[in-house]
């Protein structure tokens, strides 16, 4: 019975220390991958036309600029750079806004992109995170970031139609009550510049 006891024990033991090795080379293979330099999806760009619309927000200018070195990278370097990119989308969010974009739907998508940030620098933190797994949450922040810029894309492009148009809204019998703040403005503004021209 004894040697029994003892023939299990150093089955149990020998079958332990080869488990360990075995996730020691798991580990072991996974470093190398972190290595390796990925090839990331372009960002969508703010569409050229409105660029001067945006060229004295320094914070986004700051992002945009600094998420570009992320187009070919290794998830090591993203992991390096978590933090800072992190630090970038918070004063981002904090940052003064062009009126436009002062805005819930805006800020929903600025929020999502400084959720994902904030999960790549708690990757950091993971000893046994793959490369994979960097990859797919870089590409989450790009898509992210690809959510801000459409959104600043379709804002502006809106104002610009807006502003473009030269009926009096007397004459085609919209209903004020359903139409949103911006457009508001922008008849208003029409309006008193109409005002503002009949007197000179």
């Amino acid at each position: 019975m004894k040697n029994l006891f003892i023939f299990f024990s150093l089955i149990l033991l020998f079958s332990c220390d080869k488990k360990q090795e075995n996730n020691k080379e798991e580990q072991d293979d996974s470093k190398p991958m972190l290595s390796v330099v990925k090839k990331h999806a372009a960002i969508k760009k703010i569409d050229t036309a409105f660029n001067k619309e945006i060229k004295d927000w320094e914070e986004f200018q700051t992002v945009n600029n600094f998420l570009a070195r992320f187009k070919k990278v290794s998830p090591n370097e993203i992991l390096s750079n978590a933090s800072e990119l992190n630090d970038l989308v918070k004063s981002l969010i904090e940052s003064v806004k062009p009126q436009l974009f002062n805005t819930d739907s805006f800020n929903a998508r600025l929020n999502i992109l400084y959720t994902e940030t904030l999960r790549l620098v708690d990757m950091n933190s993971i000893p046994a995170i793959t490369a994979d797994e960097v990859n797919l949450q870089m590409e989450k922040i790009i898509e992210a970031f690809s959510a801000v810029n459409s959104k600043i894309n379709s804002v502006l492009a809106k104002k610009r139609f807006e502003d473009a148009i030269d009926v009096d809204v007397k004459f085609i019998g919209l209903d004020s009550t359903k139409i949103d703040s911006i457009s508001k403005k922008s008849i208003k503004r029409e309006l008193l510049e109409r005002q503002i021209k009949k007197k000179n």
